[in-house]
C-alpha cells in the first residue's frame, strides 16, 4: 500500500536523522519498519501502537527534525484513520508541548495537525479534550511571542474547528442540514430589483429548511455534543463582552474577533437556535444582551468598541438576529429596530450612520424581513411600527437634500447619480474611513442618501413582489382580469400589501418624487421609475385608488414639461381631473424632451399596459399625457434634449429615434385594448370621449394656439378611438354606440375641421367594423337551429347599427359638405364590404332614392357612385325583395337631367341588372350556365314551342345544381321592370341616352334571349322590339331638317361663336336615324341569335313582312346608314341560318326578291349613297350563295346571275366616263368582281358553269371587222415571214415537188376569223382587265366535261384580248390575257399528260376544236404581236424586259410543254404549231442586209429563240426519259422545218457577204450563222427522225444498220451548203464549217485514224 510505503520511508528518514544523538529513537525506528512490514491495512495499524509510539517518541525529544518528522507522521495516520481514539488524549498532551515551542514550523504543524483531528474521526468526544484543543489554538493566537503567520493560521484554525463544533453538533442532534451563507451580509448586485428579487429567492430557501429540517419543536435535552457546542458558545459571547472564558480557560480575546465568531455562528446555524433551547436561551439573554450593551452610542465608549470595524460587526449580529430570529425575538428586535431608527436621526458621525443605513437598506430589500417585521410590528396593535418608522428614517435621509446647502446639494445629488450609474455599471462603490477630505465628505453624505433611496426603493419593490405573490397565491385578481370593486381580502398576503401600501405610499412618493425632480443621472432616473411602475401597478393590483392616482399625477409631471415652477408645485398634490387637462393642453409646442421626460413616458406606458384592466376612471390622467405626447410627437418644434443641443434637425438626427418608440409605444398601447375585458374597453373609450368633449366645449371660445391644441387633443381622442375599435372588432357591439354618438356630436359641430375629423373616424370605423371576421360569413343561412336564428339577430342588430349613423347623419343636416361626406363614407363601405350586407339594403337604397332627387350636382355623382358600385359588384349580396328597389332607383338616376353621364351610366347598369336577373340565381358557376346555353342553342328546330319553353327552364335550374333563390315569376316581373324603363328611356329627348337605352335594350335581350320563355318572347317583339322600330322610324320620318347650333362659347367681334358639331348629327333627323340604326342592328342581333326559335312564334312571319317592307323603304328613301343597316339586318339573318339549314326556302326566296327589288327600283341613281347601297347587296348576294348554295336551284342561280347582270349593266350605263376620270373600276364593279369568285355553280348546278363562264364572257372585247384588216396588214408580202421560193422548194418535198402543209388554207381561213374578232360593245378594258383573272379561276375550277365545252370560246376570248397589244402596247390588258392563256394551257396539258389523253368524258371532236383554237391564237399572236418593233412611248426598262420575259414565257411553253408533251394534239396542228416557230424564226434572215441593222435587239433575240427551239425539238438525248409518240412526230415535222431553215439560212449568209463585198454582215446575222452552225454540229437526232431526211437509199439503209445511234445525218443533207461557206471571209465561220466537214467525214467513215480523236474533241 501506498501508506505503508510512506510510513517506511519516513521512519527510515526518522532513523537516519536520529542515529547519532537519539539512538533510541533510532533503534524504535527500525523496530517499527520491521513490524510495518507485517501490517497490511490502517486498521491494524491502529490496533497496534508501536508506531505511533515511535512517532510520539521523536516529538518527546523536542528536537525541530524529529518533531517535524514525528507531526507530519501523525498527521498521515490520523488521516488514514490509523490512529485509535484512546490515543487522542496522548496526542494532544504532545500538541500542547509543542504549542510551547519557539519554532514557527513546529507550531504551524501543530495547528494543522490539531485541524486534522478535528476533522477526522478523533474529534473530542468529550469536554476536556475539547477544550485542550481549542486552547492550543488560543493559546498560539494570544502568545504574544508568535508571529503574525502562526497567529492567523491559529485564528483560521480556531474559526474552522469552531464550525466543525456545530457542524458535528447539528448533525448529532439531527437538526436540518444548511447553512444560510449570508456571509457577514447578501452581496448588492447592480440594481435594487436584483436586490430584492435575490432576497426573495434566499428567503424561500430558508423557509423551505425551516419546515422540511427536522421537527418544528423546540428540544430541551442535549447530547454531548450539543453541550459541548454550548460550552463554547457560552465561553465566546462572555469572551465578545470582555469577560473570561471558563470553560476555554481563557481570560480574553480579541473583541472582534469574537464578534465575528459569533456573527457567523448565528448566520450559520440558525436552527441550532430555533431547535434547541437552551441555545435559543444564550442567544435572548447572553448575546442579545451583549449586542445591546455594544449598540449603545453614547460618547463614553471608547477603545475598542468605538472603532467602526467593531460597529460593524455589532450591526451585522444585529441585522442577523433580525433577519433570522425576529419570530422568536419580537421584543429584542424592536429594541433593536427602534435603536438603529434612532441612530439615523443622532448627530453621529457619518460613517455610524452609514453603517446603519446599509443594515436597514438590507431589511428594505429583503421582502421576506420586511414582510415578517411589518407583520409582526406593524400590523401588531401593541407593537411599534418599526417598518413605518424605517421608511420615514429613510425618507428623512433623504428629504435632506432640500435643508441642505444649495451648493452642497446639487453636489450630493451628482454623486448620487453617480453612485447609481457606477453601480449600474456592476462597480460597487466603498466607503473610505479618512473623512476629513470634503470629497470625502460628499461622497459620504451621497453615499447615505443612495442607501436611503435604495431602501425605499426596496420597500416599494417589496410591496411589488408580494402583491404579486398573492396574485399568485389567488388572494388577489390579476390586473389582466375585469376590474370589478374588491370584495375585502381575506388572504394574508393580500392584507399584508394592502396594509403596508396604505400605510407607506405617502412617504415613499414625497421622497422619491423629490429625488426624480431633482436628479439628472439616467441610472438613478431609472431606478426611481421602474419603482414609481412597481409601486403604483402593486397600487392598482390592490385597487388602492387613492395612491394610483397620486403616482400616476406624480409620473405624469415628469413627462412633459410644464411652463413654470409654481405648476410643477401645484400639480404634485393634484387630482386627476379637467385642471390637470388644462395644464397640459395649455403646453407651448416648442418642446424639448429631456431623457427623464422620455423615460418617464415609457415608465407610464407600461403602467398603462399593466394596469389597463384597473385603472378605470384614472385612464383621464394617462390619456391627458398621451395626448400632450401626441402632440408634441407631431409639432415640427419638438425635439430630444441631445438633439436640440446639438442643433440637429430631427431627420437628420439618429435620437430621432426616441419620437419613434414613443409614437410605436403609444399606438400599441391603444392596440393592446384587444386583451382588456369589456369593462375596461369601455373606461378607456369613456376617458377618450370625455377628453374630446372637454375640448369640444371649450374650442369656441378660444382661438389661436389654444385652439389649435385642442383640436390635435380631439384628433388624438378619435384616433384612439378608433384605434381601440379596430382592435377589438371581436366584440365591437357594446362599443359601437360609444364610439358612432360621440363621431355624430363632432359631425354637428360648427367647427368645419372638427366635422371632417368625424366623417373621416366615421368612415374608417365603419369599414373596419364591416371588414372583422364576424362579417365574412354573414350570408342568411336557413335552418331550424335556434342557435342559427340567435346569430342572425344579432348580425341584424349589429348591421343596422353600424350603418344607421349614415342615414341619421345624412337625413339631419342640412350641409351639403356633410351630406356629401356620408356619401364618401357609403361609397367607400360599398366598395370595401359591400358584398358583406344584408340587413341594411332598403335603408341605403332609399337614401340614394333620395339622392337622385338631388339639385346638388355634386351629391347626385356620388350617390350614382355608390349605386355603380351596388350595381357592378353587390347584386349578389342584396336580397331579392331589395332588387327591384334597387332597379328602380336605377332608373331614377338614369332619367335624372342634372348630369349626362350619370344618365348613360345609369342605363349601362341596368343591362347589368338584366344580366343579373335573367340568370335566375343569385350566384352560380358561370362555366356551366355557359355550356347550358349552348345546349339550348342547339336544340333541334323540329321542337315545338311548349318543349322548348320547358326545357329553358329545366336546364336553367340544372345550371346550378340548386333551388333558385329568385322565382320565375320575380325573374320575369324584374325583366319587365327594367324593358319598361328601357323602352321609356329609348323616347328621351337626348339622342344620347335613348341610344344608350336601345343598345342595352337589345344586348339583353341578345344575352340572355335563351333564358326567356315563348310567352315572354312574344310579349318582348310585340311590346318592345317592334313597337322600338316604328318609333323610331316615325321620329326618323317626322323629326326637324334644320341645322343645330351647338354650344355658344362666347363672342368674337360683337358675334356669338358656337362649338361645332358633326355634319352626321346635326340635326334632329339624322339623330333619329342614328337611333334608328342602332333599333336594326339590335334586330339583326336577335334574329342571327333566336331565329330558328323566332320563326316558331305566332305571327312571326307577318313580323318578318314588315321588317322586309321596312327594309324595302329604307333602301329607297332612307338614309345610307339607315339603308345599309336594313339590308345588314336581313343579311345576318339570312347568313348566320342559312348555312346551318335553320333558314326555309320561303326566307331565302324573299330575301332574293328584296334586293332585285331594290337593284331594279334603283337604276338611275349614280350618287355615292347608292353606288354604297348597290356595294352592300352585291357584297350581301355573294356571301348568301356561299352560305346557301345547297339551297339553290337552277331557277335561283340565274335570277342571282342575272341580278348581278342588272346591276353591270346599270353600272355600266351610269359610269360611263368613270374610268376615263378617275383610271380605276366604278366601286359596284370592283364588289361585282369579289363576288364573281364567291359563285363557282354546286356539284348539283354544274350545268350552270356555261352559263357563269359566258357571263363573264360576255364582258370581254368582242369581234370587230377593223381588226382583220389591222392583222391583214401585218401579213402582207414584203415582210420578214415570208419564206424565199428556192427555200420553199427545199423545204416542200425531198424532191422539191410537192408541198409540205396541204392545210394551209383552213389554217388560214380559221386564223382569219379569229383574226375578225375584235372589242364590240363594252369599251372597259379596265373591268375586262380586272375580270381576266377571275375568269381564268373559274374556268380552271370547272368541271372536266364544261370547261370542255367552253375551252374554245375562253381560248378565243383571251386571244382577242391578247391581240389589243398592237393598238394599247402599254396596257396590262393582254399582259393579264396572256398569263391567263398559259395557266389554262400548261393546266390542260399537265392533265392530258397525267390522263394519256383517256379522258371518256370528253369528246374527240371537242379537243379538235380547242386544239384549233390554240393554234389559232399561237399564230397570230406569236408571228403577229411578238418580236416585232411596237410604239410605245410609256413603257419603261423594266417594263420592256418585263414584255420580252412574257414573250419568252409563251414561247417556252409552246416548245417546252405543249410541242414535248404527250398531248392529244392532231398532226395538221403540230404542223401549224412548228410552222409559227419557224415563222417567228425567220425574221432576221428574211429582212435585207440593209434593213437588219435597223431591227431592235429584242427581236433578234426572239428569232434566235424560236431557232432555238427548233434545234430542241429535233434533238434527240439517249438518257433523257421523256420521248413519246407525239414528240416522235414533232421531231419529224421539225426536222424537215429546220433543215429548210438552216440551209435558207446558210446560203442566204453566203449571198449577202457576197453582195456587201469588203463590208461586214451585221452582228445579228453574224451571231445567227454562227448559232446555226454550233447548234447543227451539236444537233443530234432520232433514227426515226432521221428516216424522213431526204437521203439516198444506201445512206438510208447504212443508218438503219447502224447501233450507234449518236448520228448527225442532218450534215449529210446540209453538206452541198456547207462547202460552199469554205470560201466565207470570216475566220470564225470558216473554223465551224471546218469542223461540220469533218463530222460530215465521219457520218461517212471518210475521216483519218489519226484526227479522228481531233474531230471528236472539236465537235464536241
Amino acid at each position: 500500500m501506498a501508506l505503508m510505503a510512506v510510513l517506511e520511508s519516513d521512519l527510515r528518514a526518522l532513523s537516519a536523522e536520529a542515529r547519532r544523538r537519539y539512538p533510541a529513537v533510532k533503534d524504535g525506528a527500525e523496530h517499527a519498519i520491521l513490524k510495518l512490514r507485517s501490517v497490511s491495512s490502517p486498521s491494524e495499524l491502529a490496533q497496534n501502537e508501536d508506531i505511533l509510539r515511535i512517532f510520539l517518541m521523536a516529538c518527546e525529544v523536542r528536537s525541530v527534525k524529529l518533531s517535524v518528522i514525528g507531526l507530519s507522521c501523525i498527521q498521515k495516520l490520523i488521516s488514514h484513520d490509523a490512529v485509535s481514539q484512546s490515543a487522542l488524549k496522548e496526542i494532544l498532551s504532545t500538541l500542547k508541548n509543542h504549542a510551547d515551542m519557539a519554532d514557527e514550523s513546529v507550531q504551524l504543524k501543530t495547528l494543522q495537525t490539531i485541524l486534522i483531528i478535528f476533522q477526522s474521526r478523533l474529534l473530542p468526544e468529550d469536554e476536556d479534550n475539547m477544550a485542550q484543543a481549542l486552547g492550543i489554538c488560543l493559546q498560539l493566537l494570544e502568545n504574544s511571542r508568535s508571529s503574525d503567520s502562526v497567529r492567523n493560521t491559529a485564528a483560521a484554525t480556531f474559526r474552522q474547528a469552531v464550525a466543525l463544533i456545530f457542524d458535528h453538533v447539528v448533525q448529532v442532534e439531527s437538526l436540518p442540514v444548511g447553512k444560510f451563507g449570508f456571509g457577514g451580509h447578501l452581496s448588492r448586485t447592480s440594481s435594487v430589483t436584483g436586490d430584492v428579487n435575490r432576497s426573495m429567492n434566499h428567503s424561500e430557501s430558508l423557509d423551505h429548511e425551516c419546515t422540511s429540517g427536522g421537527s418544528s419543536l423546540m428540544r430541551e435535552p442535549l447530547t454531548n455534543a450539543g453541550k459541548i457546542g454550548l460550552r463554547l458558545l457560552e465561553d465566546l459571547t462572555a469572551l465578545a463582552a470582555g469577560g473570561s472564558a471558563t470553560w476555554l480557560r481563557v481570560n480574553s480575546l480579541q473583541r472582534t474577533f469574537v464578534l465575528d465568531i459569533l456573527e457567523f455562528i448565528l448566520s450559520s446555524y440558525v436552527f441550532v437556535f430555533r431547535m434547541l433551547v437552551s441555545y435559543e436561551q444564550v442567544l435572548r439573554h447572553q448575546i442579545c444582551s451583549l449586542i445591546m450593551t455594544s449598540l449603545r452610542t453614547n460618547a463614553e465608549i471608547e477603545g475598542e468598541a468605538g472603532e467602526p470595524y467593531f460597529r460593524r460587526l455589532v450591526l451585522r449580529s444585529v441585522a442577523h438576529i433580525i433577519r433570522l430570529y425576529s419570530s422568536s425575538l419580537i421584543t429584542e428586535c424592536e429594541v433593536f429596530l427602534s435603536m438603529l431608527v434612532k441612530v439615523t436621526s443622532l448627530d453621529l458621525p457619518l460613517w455610524h450612520r452609514i453603517l446603519v443605513l446599509e443594515i436597514l437598506r438590507g431589511f428594505c430589500v429583503e421582502a421576506r424581513t420586511l414582510r415578517i417585521l411589518f407583520q409582526n410590528f406593524d400590523m401588531h396593535p401593541k407593537n411599534t411600527n418599526v417598518v413605518e418608522g424605517m421608511v420615514k428614517a429613510l425618507a428623512r435621509v433623504v428629504s435632506s437634500v432640500q435643508v441642505e446647502f444649495q451648493e452642497t446639494s446639487e453636489e450630493s445629488l451628482a454623486a448620487v447619480a453617480g453612485m447609481f450609474s457606477s453601480k449600474a455599471k456592476g462597480i460597487e462603490w466603498s466607503l473610505d474611513n479618512d473623512a476629513s477630505n470634503a470629497a470625502v465628505l460628499v461622497a459620504s453624505e451621497a453615499h447615505a442618501i443612495t442607501l436611503a433611496i435604495e431602501g425605499l426603493l426596496g420597500v416599494v419593490f417589496t410591496v411589488a413582489t408580494l402583491t404579486d405573490e398573492a396574485v399568485d397565491a389567488g388572494e388577489l385578481e390579476s390586473p389582466r382580469c375585469d376590474y370589478d370593486p374588491m370584495p375585502n381580502c381575506t388572504g394574508k398576503t393580500a392584507v399584508l400589501c394592502i396594509s403596508m401600501v396604505d400605510s407607506l405610499w405617502l412617504t415613499i412618493l414625497d421622497a422619491l418624487s423629490l429625488i426624480l425632480s431633482r436628479s439628472q443621472g439616467e441610472a438613478i432616473i431609472l431606478e426611481i421609475l421602474k419603482g414609481y411602475q412597481a409601486f403604483t401597478q402593486a397600487c392598482g393590483v390592490l385597487h388602492a385608488v387613492e395612491p394610483l392616482n397620486s403616482y400616476l399625477a406624480s409620473l405624469c409631471k415628469f413627462t412633459i414639461s410644464f411652463s413654470n415652477e409654481a405648476d410643477r408645485r401645484s400639480s404634485l398634490s393634484q387630482s386627476p381631473g379637467p385642471k390637470r387637462s388644462e395644464a397640459l393642453v395649455d403646453q407651448k409646442d416648442n418642446i424639448v424632451l429631456t431623457p427623464k421626460n422620455v423615460q418617464a413616458l415609457r415608465t407610464l406606458f407600461n403602467i398603462a399596459h399593466r394596469l389597463h384592466n384597473v385603472l378605470g376612471p384614472s385612464w383621464v390622467l394617462v390619456l391627458e399625457t398621451l395626448a400632450a405626447l401626441d402632440r408634441a410627437i407631431h409639432s415640427p418644434h419638438a425635439t430630444t434634449q441631445e438633439v436640440s443641443t446639438v442643433k440637429l434637425t430631427r431627420e437628420s438626427s439618429g435620437h430621432y429615434s426616441d419620437f419613434n418608440i414613443l409614437s410605436s409605444l403609444n399606438s400599441q398601447l391603444f392596440e393592446s385594448s384587444a386583451l382588456m375585458h369589456i369593462s375596461a374597453v369601455k373606461s378607456l373609450l369613456s376617458a377618450l370621449r370625455q377628453l374630446s368633449h372637454q375640448c369640444m366645449v371649450s374650442i369656441s371660445s378660444s382661438s389661436g394656439p389654444t385652439s389649435t391644441q385642442k383640436i390635435g387633443s380631439i384628433s388624438f381622442s378619435v384616433e384612439r378611438m378608433i384605434s381601440v375599435l379596430v382592435n377589438n372588432l371581436h366584440r365591437v357591439e357594446p362599443l359601437w354606440d360609444e364610439v358612432a354618438g360621440h363621431f355624430l356630436e363632432l359631425a354637428d359641430n360648427s367647427n368645419q375641421h372638427l366635422r371632417n375629423i368625424a366623417l373621416d373616424a366615421l368612415d374608417q370605423s365603419i369599414c373596419a367594423v364591416l371588414g372583422s371576421e364576424q362579417f365574412q360569413n354573414n350570408a342568411p343561412s336557413h335552418g331550424p337551429s335556434k342557435e342559427v336564428e340567435t346569430r342572425q339577430a344579432d348580425l341584424r342588430s349589429l348591421e343596422c347599427a353600424v350603418i344607421s349613423p349614415l342615414m341619421v347623419l345624412y337625413f339631419s343636416t342640412q350641409s351639403t359638405d356633410v351630406r356629401a361626406g356620408t356619401l364618401k363614407i357609403l361609397l367607400h363601405i360599398l366598395e370595401r364590404c359591400g358584398e358583406k350586407l344584408h340587413y341594411s339594403w332598403s335603408n341605403i337604397l332609399e337614401m340614394l332614392r333620395s339622392v337622385a332627387d338631388a339639385s346638388e350636382k355634386e351629391l347626385v355623382t356620388l350617390g350614382f357612385q355608390s349605386l355603380r358600385v351596388i350595381m357592378n359588384d353587390g347584386l349578389s349580396s342584396i336580397p331579392t325583395d331589395c332588387l327591384h328597389v334597387c332597379v328602380d332607383v336605377t332608373g331614377a338616376y338614369s332619367a335624372q337631367k342634372t348630369e349626362l353621364n350619370i344618365s348613360l351610366t345609369a342605363v349601362g347598369l341596368l343591362w347589368t341588372a338584366t344580366d343579373f336577373i335573367a340568370k335566375g340565381l343569385l350566384s352560380g358557376p358561370c362555366e356551366e350556365k355557359e355550356a347550358g346555353n349552348l345546349d339550348l342553342l342547339s336544340t333541334p328546330k323540329q321542337m315545338d314551342g311548349e318543349k322548348r319553353e320547358e326545357q329553358i327552364f329545366n336546364r336553367h335550374n340544372e345550371v346550378n345544381g340548386q333551388t333558385p333563390l329568385i322565382s320565375v315569376v320575380d325573374c320575369d316581373k324584374l325583366l319587365f321592370s327594367v324593358f319598361s324603363l328601357l323602352q321609356k328611356l329609348g323616347a328621351d329627348e337626348r339622342p344620347e341616352v335613348r341610344n344608350s337605352a336601345i343598345r342595352t335594350l337589345f344586348q339583353t335581350l341578345g344575352s340572355h334571349g335563351q333564358k326567356l320563355s315563348k310567352s315572354m318572347w312574344e310579349d318582348c317583339l310585340w311590346n318592345y322590339v317592334f313597337p322600338a322600330l316604328d318609333r323610331a322610324s316615325h321620329m326618323a320620318a317626322t323629326s326637324s331638317k334644320d341645322e343645330w347650333q351647338g354650344k355658344e362659347l362666347g363672342t368674337r367681334g360683337g358675334k356669338s361663336f358656337h362649338m361645332l358639331i358633326h355634319h352626321s348629327r346635326n340635326t334632329a333627323q339624322k339623330q333619329w336615324d342614328e337611333t334608328l340604326v342602332l333599333v336594326l342592328g339590335g334586330i339583326a342581333r336577335l334574329l342571327r341569335s333566336f331565329f330558328p326559335f323566332l320563326r316558331n312564334l305566332n305571327n312571326f312571319w307577318s313580323g318578318w313582312e314588315s321588317l322586309l317592307i321596312f327594309v324595302k323603304n329604307s333602301i329607297l328613301n332612307g338614309s345610307k346608314e339607315v339603308s345599309l343597316a336594313a339590308i345588314n339586318c336581313l343579311q345576318t339573318t339570312v347568313l348566320s341560318h342559312s348555312a346551318k339549314g335553320n333558314l326555309p326556302m320561303a326566307y331565302l326566296k324573299s330575301v332574293l326578291g328584296v334586293y332585285e327589288f331594290a337593284l331594279q327600283k334603283s337604276p338611275n341613281c349614280s350618287d355615292n349613297t347608292a353606288a354604297k347601297v348597290k356595294q352592300e347587296i352585291l357584297h350581301g348576294l355573294g356571301e348568301l350563295y356561299l352560305q346557301a348554295q345547297r339551297m339553290f336551284d337552277d331557277n335561283m342561280y340565274t335570277q342571282l346571275l342575272a341580278i348581278i347582270d342588272l346591276a353591270v349593266k346599270q353600272t355600266m350605263i351610269t359610269n360611263e366616263n368613270y374610268e376615263t376620270e378617275f383610271g380605276n373600276v366604278p366601286p359596284v364593279l370592283r364588289t361585282i368582281l369579289e363576288i364573281f369568285p364567291l359563285l363557282s355553280p354546286t356539284e348539283q348546278l354544274s350545268s350552270m358553269w356555261l352559263i357563269l363562264l359566258r357571263e363573264l364572257l360576255q364582258y370581254l372585247p368582242k369581234s370587230d371587222s377593223s381588226f382583220q384588216n389591222k392583222e391583214n396588214e401585218a401579213e402582207q408580202p414584203g415582210t420578214s415571214d415570208s419564206i424565199p421560193d428556192h427555200a420553199r422548194t427545199k423545204y416542200n418535198t425531198p424532191n422539191g415537188n410537192a408541198p409540205i402543209s396541204p392545210n394551209n388554207a383552213q389554217a388560214s381561213s380559221r386564223s382569219s376569223e379569229l383574226i375578225s374578232t375584235a372589242p364590240e360593245g363594252i369599251r372597259s378594258h379596265l373591268f375586262a382587265e380586272k375580270l381576266i383573272p377571275v375568269l381564268v379561276d373559274l374556268f380552271l375550277r370547272a368541271p372536266a366535261v364544261e370547261k370542255c365545252i367552253i375551252f374554245p370560246e375562253i381560248v378565243q376570248s383571251l386571244g382577242r384580248c391578247m391581240t389589243t397589244r398592237r393598238d394599247n402596247p402599254d396596257s396590262s390588258f393582254w399582259r393579264l390575257a396572256v398569263e391567263g392563256f398559259n395557266r389554262i394551257l400548261v393546266d390542260d396539258v399537265g392533265k392530258i399528260a397525267v390522263n394519256r389523253g383517256q379522258d371518256l368524258k370528253v369528246s374527240r371532236p371537242a379537243r379538235l376544236r380547242v386544239w384549233k383554237e390554240i393554234a389559232d391564237v399561237y399564230e397570230i399572236f406569236l408571228v403577229g404581236h411578238c418580236g416585232r418593233a411596237l410604239p410605245s412611248n410609256s413603257l419603261s426598262a423594266e417594263a420592256l424586259k418585263a414584255d420580252e420575259s412574257l414573250e419568252m414565257s409563251i414561247l417556252d411553253i409552246l416548245g417546252d410543254k405543249v410541242l414535248k408533251s404527250p398531248i392529244d394534239a392532231p398532226f395538221d396542228i403540230l404542223q401549224r404549231l412548228v410552222s409559227t416557230i419557224d415563222r417567228c424564226a425567220s425574221r432576221t434572215c428574211s429582212l435585207p442586209v440593209e434593213t437588219v441593222e435597223l431591227m431592235p435587239v429584242h427581236c433578234s433575240k426572239f428569232s434566235l429563240t424560236c431557232l432555238e427551239k427548233l434545234f430542241s425539238l429535233c434533238s434527240f438525248d439517249n438518257e433523257a426519259n421523256d420521248w413519246n409518240f407525239t414528240r416522235a412526230e414533232v421531231s419529224k415535222i421539225a426536222i424537215m422545218v429546220l433543215v429548210s431553215r438552216c440551209d435558207y439560212i446558210l446560203n442566204k449568209f453566203l449571198a449577202d457577204e457576197n453582195y456587201l463585198g469588203e463590208r461586214r454582215l451585221p452582228a445579228a446575222r453574224l451571231e445567227e450563222i454562227i448559232f446555226v452552225l454550233q447548234e447543227l454540229a451539236r444537233l443530234k437526232i432520232h433514227l426515226d427522225t432521221a428516216s424522213i431526211l431526204p437521203l439516198h437509199p444506201s445512206l438510208k439503209g447504212a443508218l438503219a444498220m447502224e447501233e450507234n445511234k449518236d448520228k448527225r445525218p442532218h450534215l449529210i443533207v446540209l453538206f452541198p451548203s456547207f462547202c460552199e461557206l469554205v470560201v466565207s471571209r470570216e475566220a470564225g465561220v470558216r473554223d465551224l464549217v471546218q469542223i461540220v466537214l469533218r463530222l460530215v467525214s465521219k457520218e461517212l467513215t471518210l475521216e483519218k485514224i489519226s484526227t479522228a480523236v481531233d474531230v471528236q474533241k472539236n465537235a464536241s
